[in-house]
């Protein structure tokens, strides 16, 4: 072991004379300690809502998306088949979308109509594990309506519903339900249409915006119903792997010349995403800075440390040790504080993200960030980040005092 360590490590140690610079010493290891942890923590939370808003926005933009500029796509059965072949691409899905009026006689909302392909296993795997009460299934089935005196017995197609909307229309699987839409006409003309359904199934995405105002229906009976038979507003490309969207829009652009278009989430999302990564930046920042103070309580302390020292650091120059070896002894010192403080920031803060994520005890408001719990996601590149940046702000206190420890004159301190 360097003797410039074993005197790093002796001024560690707390003597009775000695004893305010070390617990100065012990209170700046906190002080970084506790600008680690929430740093890391915020980074991680930070992360957990990046993430979740990441899932669950994609479920309303599309990953890649074919439009035809001209208006709908007549040809969108081919158009699957041909993009089922193009690497990086899971499947895809063609798709309508319309606006309506839905009421249950008990309650009425504004909903948005997306007819979709129920046996689709990109809708299945989007879709189907938000079914709460029925499945996609169950919008390809024929329900019978008793007659009432007013409407005749008949039957109707299903259509599932969010679990927002079911509590606001107070309606349940099984339930009759009656929509009415603007259809435009082939001449240009507007009229509406309403139709008979039944709740054939209750979803629950996490969130509200899309479990209060979505409503889906089997593709067939969404055309027939919006006058728009045999056409799809649009189709979605699901990929394997996000990463992979550049290069999948590229070969679709390549494939589907004009009148298509080609759209991807990163279009869709470009201020989203830009604003989120810039609030990222402002919290990792300020946070950053807490370190920075605790990590610059060194300079004060290391001055405490040298003014104490004077005479053994005299004595030391006196005995041959060169500038640099005494530099060295309070950058070890420094550093030897700095890394005890970002251990234990890092195992603090590893601990109150597996805290969080284990027993949930921060509850937030469903109905504005679509969940009710703070989401986590540790990455570990983030942790190691941090504590390099912690390691280099205690390295940089450490500069000032070392230089003036190394400046010390043997002669003029032994005259003192």
């Amino acid at each position: 072991m360097r003797y410039e360590l074993k005197i790093a490590l002796r001024y560690l140690r707390a003597r009775r004379k000695d004893a305010f610079i070390s617990i100065t010493t012990i209170f700046t290891a906190v002080g970084v300690m506790i600008g680690v942890a929430a740093l890391t923590m915020t980074l991680s939370v930070m992360g957990g809502f990046e993430q979740s808003i990441k899932e669950r926005v994609l479920n309303l933009s599309p990953q890649v998306q074919v439009l035809n500029s001209q208006g709908s796509i007549d040809n969108y059965a081919d158009i699957e088949k041909k993009v089922a072949s193009v690497p990086g691409v899971n499947g895809a899905e063609s798709y309508i979308i319309g606006q309506a009026m839905l009421s249950s006689g008990r309650g009425i909302g504004g909903v948005i109509v997306r007819g979709v392909e129920p046996d689709n296993p990109v809708v299945r795997q989007q879709w189907g594990r938000y079914m709460t009460a029925g499945g996609l299934d169950d919008l390809t089935r024929g329900y019978t309506i008793p007659a009432n005196g007013i409407v005749p017995a008949a039957s109707v197609p299903g259509v599932a519903i969010g679990v927002s909307l079911a509590k606001k229309l107070k309606a349940k699987p099984g339930d009759a339900v009656r929509m009415v839409a603007p259809v435009i006409a082939p001449d240009g003309s507007l009229s509406t249409k309403s139709g008979q359904f039944v709740v054939g199934a209750i979803f629950d995405s996490g969130m509200n915006i899309i479990d209060t105002n979505m409503v889906f229906m089997d593709l067939t009976h969404a055309q027939d119903f919006f006058g728009r038979t045999a056409k799809a507003d649009a189709v979605d490309i699901h990929l394997a792997n996000l990463d992979q969207t550049d290069a999948v829009t590229d070969a679709m652009r390549t494939m589907f010349p004009s009148p298509y278009r080609i759209r991807n989430w990163i279009e869709f999302n470009e201020n989203a995403a830009a604003g989120f990564a810039l609030l990222k930046l402002v919290y990792s920042l300020v946070l950053g800075m807490l370190i920075a103070v605790a990590a610059f309580n060194l300079v004060a302390t290391l001055i405490m440390v040298v003014m104490e020292k004077r005479k053994d650091i005299a004595v030391l120059i006196a005995m041959g040790a060169k500038q640099r070896d005494v530099r060295l002894i309070f950058h070890m010192k420094g550093l030897i504080v700095g890394a005890a403080g970002t251990l234990a920031g890092l195992a603090l803060g590893a601990a109150g993200c597996f805290a969080l994520a284990r027993y949930q005890f921060i509850h937030i408001p469903r109905e504005i960030y679509g969940i009710s719990t703070v989401p986590i996601a540790v990455v570990p590149s983030n942790f190691a980040a941090v504590a390099v940046a912690s390691m280099l702000l205690c390295l940089l206190a450490t500069i000032y005092p070392a230089r003036q420890a190394s400046r010390e004159m043997p002669v003029e301190v032994f005259r003192s």
